[in-house]
């Protein structure tokens, strides 16, 4: 009895060790940042075609407004309600005390400073695939923002979720190695790819999800249920879009469909973030979405 009590705690021993090794988050290397310095003109677009102001801004803020990340919105999901935090420059309650290494690893790792998993909610998945020179210059950017003293609030995630340590599992199968659209692409395109996946993240919205939250990448832009729970997001494939790619990047200047109906919801937020960009980048995602194969 005694030496199966024993194998049994041994063996229960090598399963946490075994879970604490395969959920340890992932760091990056001081070396990954050598040589580069953040542009904060360069990172202006960086933050509009991210949409982070879609999120950390306040609900209803407008103009300026925009420009103060003191985070607080809500998002609910399947899996709990998640709180945007603040990513203000504030050295307290915001991002103003992290050294670039911890900015370029929330980003694109989604590890926070202390060393624990962020929840995807935050998509470092599309951002895993920015380059670190632009996580630099969207930081630089950032600093420049106004300060914000407000508090970032707790997520509203119940047990089992609440245990942070699960998301390693859940990275270890959901994680992007490249991009959802490979192959060689023309240089126009192959932008488009970048701002969509890397930066847009517009899979977030326009992909499905698995039961464990993560995008089905067979049925990339394909449409997927609206998360707040009305009606669907729909597919953006050239077999459920019609439009031409001038219609496409018009679309995302000013809102307006072919037909003159007006963007609404997220999607009108989106469009005032991307109307920021310079009209090559538009036409840049008009041709990318064109490009994409029909959904199945």
């Amino acid at each position: 009895m005694g030496r199966l009590i024993l194998s049994c705690a041994l063996a229960g021993c090598l399963a946490i060790g075994m879970f604490w090794l395969l959920t340890a988050p992932e760091r990056s290397d001081a070396a990954l940042l050598s040589g580069l310095e953040g542009d904060a003109r360069r990172g202006e677009a960086v933050f509009w075609a991210g949409g982070c102001a879609s999120c950390h801004a306040a609900q209803e803020a407008t103009g300026d407004d925009r420009l103060v990340l003191s985070g607080g919105r809500a998002f609910a999901s399947d899996f709990g309600t998640f709180i945007a935090p603040n990513i203000s420059p504030h050295p307290e309650a915001g991002i103003g005390g992290w050294s670039d290494l911890a900015f370029v690893d929330a980003m694109r790792n989604g590890v926070s400073p202390d060393g624990r998993h962020y929840y995807p909610a935050f998509p470092y998945t599309a951002y895993r695939l920015a380059t670190v020179q632009d996580m630099l210059d969207l930081r630089a950017f950032i600093d420049t923002l106004p300060p914000s003293a407000q508090p970032s609030l707790p997520h509203e995630v119940g047990f089992p979720f609440s245990i942070r340590r699960l998301v390693g599992v859940w990275k270890r199968l959901h994680m992007p190695d490249g991009y959802a659209v490979s192959g060689p692409l023309d240089p126009v395109a192959e932008r488009g790819r970048y701002l969509s996946e890397a930066l847009a993240h517009c899979a977030e919205c326009h992909t499905p999800r698995n039961r464990l939250g993560g995008l089905d990448r067979d049925l990339w832009m394909a449409g997927a249920p609206n998360p707040n729970g009305e009606g669907r997001i729909p597919g953006i494939t050239p077999d459920r879009l019609s439009w031409s790619e001038a219609d496409i990047a018009a679309y995302l200047r000013d809102g307006f469909t072919p037909d003159f109906d007006s963007a609404g919801g997220h999607m009108a937020d989106v469009i005032r973030n991307l109307a920021m960009l310079e009209d090559a980048d538009r036409a840049a995602i008009a041709a990318y979405l064109k490009a994409l194969p029909e959904s199945e």
